[in-house]
């Protein structure tokens, strides 16, 4: 019978090739995770100083054949007005949250179990993030990944280089991106002179950038966007865009130019349709005028029995439906 030989491999090194399967799927997993850290974290402090080159999101227009055009501005020169629009339309307490609005959030989630269409309760922070690093569309992973970059760019960051990646990653129609050349694209002229006019417009195309048009002559996107413009007065005398302007040079105001070019038919016009607003639960609600006397329609006025009446002047005319004080 044949002597067993003696193994040369010392005890604590035959443990540890025996270990269990688990074990190793385990480690391989931690190391996983631990890499996606480090990796994550040198990719946002990469982009504090150097501009994102290109998004996942251009890539898939590129594939598409759609082209991906962008000129990007920095946040020093691009006009205020498209600031407040951004903040008005997006995101009223982008300076006063640390990324997440859970308000919206839990407004969203109570409104999207009741049925109908979808909405989201994402801020300026979590579009930045979902922009610059991961993909459009759904899913819980991907929303889990997002808040991870939320959290990092908004501690290694900050409030102006957000916003400033934001409005230069945004898509703004098809194959565009960024809000300077969207505006190159509908009115004519850099983003550095806005009139609050072309920025809500602009601001308006934001959800919706491939089925919407900043310079259409009617429907939802003209009149959301002319709620918006209510709202850019708002964000100024609040001051609800500070943060972005603390410690820095505000830009110069500076008028738009005066643009001849002929208008051209613009993608999206297909897409207008007379639905109402979307419901403004985290966005700026303009400021209502004094309370006065309201005078009331007659579809909706009761006759008064006892009013005195003025023979020396003639009566008023009656207003027509939908034009009340």
């Amino acid at each position: 019978m044949a002597k067993r030989t003696k193994s040369t491999i010392p005890r604590y090194k035959r443990r540890r090739q025996g270990g269990s399967l688990i074990g190793r799927i385990i480690g391989w997993i931690v190391k996983l995770i631990l890499a996606f850290l480090i990796i994550s974290i040198l990719w946002v402090l990469a982009y504090r100083f150097v501009n994102p080159p290109i998004t996942f999101t251009m890539i898939g227009d590129v594939v598409a054949g759609r082209g991906a055009s962008r000129d990007w501005m920095p946040i020093s020169q691009i006009d205020r007005d498209m600031v407040r629009a951004a903040i008005a339309a997006e995101d009223g307490k982008f300076c006063s949250h640390h990324g997440f609005d859970f308000q919206a959030i839990e407004n969203a989630m109570q409104r999207n179990a009741s049925g109908g269409r979808i909405r989201g309760g994402s801020t300026i922070s979590q579009q930045t993030a979902k922009n610059a690093f991961l993909w459009q569309g759904g899913g819980y992973a991907r929303k889990g990944v997002e808040a991870w970059f939320t959290f990092l760019i908004e501690h290694l960051w900050g409030k102006r280089r957000i916003m400033e990646v934001y409005l230069n990653l945004a898509e703004t129609g098809i194959g565009t991106y960024g809000v300077n050349a969207g505006s190159q694209r509908y009115f004519g002229h850099d983003a550095d002179a806005m009139s609050p006019t072309e920025a809500a417009r602009l601001a308006a195309v934001f959800p919706l950038p491939k089925e919407r048009g900043a310079i259409a002559p009617k429907g939802f996107t003209r009149r959301y966007g002319d709620t918006i413009a209510a709202r850019i007065s708002v964000v100024g005398r609040d001051g609800l865009d500070a943060c972005v302007y603390k410690d820095a040079s505000v830009p110069v105001e500076k008028a738009p130019p005066a643009v001849t070019k002929k208008a051209r038919p613009l993608p999206g016009e297909e897409y207008e349709t007379t639905k109402p607003l979307p419901p403004s639960e985290n966005v700026v609600q303009p400021e209502t005028p004094a309370a006065e006397p309201a005078v009331p329609s007659d579809s909706q006025s009761a006759p008064v029995q006892n009013a005195p009446t003025v023979q020396s002047q003639p009566p008023e005319q009656p207003k027509e439906p939908g034009n009340g004080v």
